[in-house]
Formats: structure tokens, C-alpha cells, sequence
């Protein structure tokens, strides 16, 4: 198996990049801070279906990080997600250093107003402002024609979506449903951090979730009445310490006063030192899939 191409510097991916697109080639683009899971390789095997040539870009980008211990603590293994890509047959990835992506203090940012005030934003200040930031910098150093985004951060995708939309960007971007542990956690790169124990208790959050799901489903419109009933799942376990449950528009990722179509319900936990954040896309009289690993 040949493997995927590692590129560290800018000029040298834009390079090729650009002898693929004369090539009349498609362009799909996953971008990542790598910690590669199954949740990441779904966004691979899809661009993989869908395009021609599939870049992952696997940056730890420090200007979304609202605190240094959690920057300096995310998990790092270029070697293994080198080997993750190859084996999905991606075909670039794109791992610059942050002196490549900075070279110099950055004096310029994207704000997506609105939609990143709330939710993840209320509590991680800057987030947003570094994870679009970062996006557009990576969209014009790739170029892709689609980018591959996960439901599971759907406050970010919500992000990406309107900085798209505002600046014409032509990029076309593809949602990707939340990939599932048969126990119902979402897959995530912090879920590593999780003791045995915390790892047990943490499904607990999507449970909390389901619950609302089925009273949305069942006709309830109220969604103080919701997220009483899905905080009552997550009072049963001490150690969740609950951060927002939220019933929120799934556009504009603002409460609802009332739920009279699609929302998604949001929340976020904290289990010892380890953040968690997982959504449901909710709706009246319909109950959507829910994928897990088989």
C-alpha cells in the first residue's frame, strides 16, 4: 500500500494541489487536529467516495485554545495518523508546524457573530474567532471543492457554514453524521483522557440526550420541560458535572422559546479533567437515526 503524501510547508501542498486541479481533478478536504479516530476516518471514506483527491490536514491550531493546560495536553502522534490516513487512502496530508501557519503574530481574525456567542462559545472564550480563523486559512492554502465537517461539533460546523456563506467562499461543505461507540459516546480524540471509570459514566451524556429527543418526538413544545427531563438522566451521576443543555435552532445555534420543528438539543460536561460536548438533531413526530460502531 503506497502511503499518503506528508506536506510541511504551504508553498509545497499548493503545488501540488494545483497540478491536481489542471488535472481537472476533484479536491475533498478533511481538516483535523489529528488524534485520529473512526469519527475522522468516516469524513475520509466519504471525501474518498465523493472526490478525487482527498488532503487531511492535522494541525493543532493554539489560537482556538482558551486554555494553555488543554493546548499543551491534546494528544499528538503524526506517525499514527499518518498510518490512519494511508490506511483510509487518503492521499495528502498536510501537517505544517505553527511557525508555518504564524509565522508572525496574527493581527487579522474571522468572528461569526451569533452563532458562536452561545453554547461552547459562552464558555470558551476566543474558540470560535481561532477555529474560523484557522478554516479560512486552511481553505485558501488547499482550495478545496468540498470539505467534510462532523454533526458531533455543531456549533463549529454551524460556524463554518455561515463564514462560508457571508464571504462567498465556493468551497461546498458536507455534514457528516456523529460516529457512535456501541455504548452510544461520541467518538472523540479527548475521549482518551478518560479513566476507566469516567469512560464507564460517559455515555451517560448521550442518554441525557435521548431522553429529550423522545419527548420532542412525542409532541412536547416546551423546551424548559425538555431539558428538565434530560438534566434528571444526568443528576443520577455525580461525577457529570453539567457545563449547558441547551434546545437550540440548528442554524443559528440560539434557544428556541418553542419547539415547533427541527432543533438540536446541545449539551456539554466536564468528567474529572476530560470536556465533553455531544448534540441530537430533534424533531417533532420523528425520531432520526443514530449511527453507532457495529
Amino acid at each position: 500500500m503506497s502511503g499518503a503524501q506528508l506536506f510541511r510547508k504551504i508553498e509545497e501542498i499548493r503545488e501540488m494541489l494545483a497540478r491536481v486541479r489542471r488535472m481537472g481533478a476533484t479536491v475533498g478536504f478533511v481538516p483535523t487536529m489529528g488524534a485520529l479516530h473512526d469519527g475522522h476516518g468516516r469524513l475520509i471514506d466519504l471525501a474518498r467516495r465523493e472526490t478525487d483527491c482527498v488532503v487531511v490536514s492535522v494541525f493543532v491550531n493554539p489560537i482556538q485554545f482558551d486554555r494553555k493546560d488543554d493546548l499543551e495536553n491534546y494528544p499528538r502522534n503524526l506517525d499514527a495518523d499518518l498510518k490512519f490516513c494511508t490506511e483510509r487512502r487518503a492521499d495528502l496530508v498536510f501537517a505544517p508546524s505553527v511557525e508555518e501557519m504564524y509565522p508572525e503574530e496574527p493581527k487579522t481574525f474571522v468572528e461569526v457573530r451569533g452563532v458562536s456567542d452561545g453554547l461552547c462559545g459562552a464558555f470558551r472564550p476566543g474558540h470560535f474567532r481561532g477555529v474560523a480563523t484557522v478554516v479560512l486559512k486552511l481553505f485558501h492554502i488547499v482550495e478545496p471543492h468540498r470539505a467534510y465537517f462532523g454533526e458531533k461539533d455543531a456549533q463549529q460546523l454551524a460556524v463554518i457554514r455561515r463564514m462560508v456563506r457571508d464571504l462567498n467562499l465556493t468551497v461546498e461543505i458536507v455534514p457528516v453524521a456523529t460516529v457512535r461507540e456501541s455504548d452510544g459516546l461520541a467518538l472523540s480524540s479527548r475521549n482518551q483522557r478518560l479513566s476507566p471509570e469516567e469512560r464507564r459514566i460517559a455515555p451517560v451524556l448521550f442518554q441525557a440526550l435521548l431522553v429529550a429527543q423522545k419527548y420532542i418526538a412525542a409532541g412536547e413544545t416546551d423546551p424548559a420541560a425538555v431539558k428538565a427531563a434530560a438534566q434528571a438522566v444526568l443528576e443520577r451521576q455525580p461525577a457529570m458535572r453539567l457545563e449547558y443543555l441547551e434546545v437550540v435552532d440548528p442554524d443559528e445555534m440560539q434557544p428556541v422559546g418553542k419547539i415547533s420543528g427541527p432543533v438540536r438539543v446541545a449539551a456539554a460536561a466536564w468528567l474529572g479533567s476530560t470536556r465533553l460536548i455531544d448534540n441530537l438533531l430533534c424533531e417533532p413526530g420523528a425520531v432520526p437515526e443514530v449511527r453507532m460502531i457495529q
